[in-house]
């Protein structure tokens, strides 16, 4: 599986922005997506993740109620809608994947990661 994240920019606090990745390769439907982010000086963190069938989501609690993640199996994308953006929202964004688990807030369980995109909110 290969994916490709894309979507970021430069935006002001409040505002909004939609990622994507993309995956190519068989079986995505069957994989558990994730969203992570890495600001500069701090590691990478779990920002959202959803399973395969798009009915179960988790969130980094900071996130809850703004950011929304889902998926389109049919076009073997995931994505990631943040509203009411933040400053310390900044980070490059990565997409990732794993068929080994059902759910996983951990980096290391993943298998497949994207190139990232940036996310810059300026106050």
């Amino acid at each position: 599986v290969q994916l490709q994240a894309y979507g970021g920019g430069l935006v002001e606090s409040g505002d909004s922005l939609r990622l994507s990745c993309a995956a190519s390769g068989r079986a995505f439907s069957f994989y558990y997506m994730a969203w992570f982010r890495e600001a500069p000086g701090k590691e990478r963190e779990f920002v959202a993740g959803i399973r395969w069938s798009g009915t179960s989501t988790s969130y980094l609690d900071s996130v809850k109620g703004r950011f929304t993640i889902s998926r389109d199996n049919a076009k073997n994308t995931v994505y990631l809608l943040m509203n009411s953006l933040k400053p310390e929202d900044t980070a490059v964004y990565y997409c990732a994947a794993t068929l080994r688990y059902s759910s996983s807030h951990n980096e290391g369980q993943y298998d497949y990661w994207g190139q990232g995109t940036q996310v810059t909110v300026s106050s």
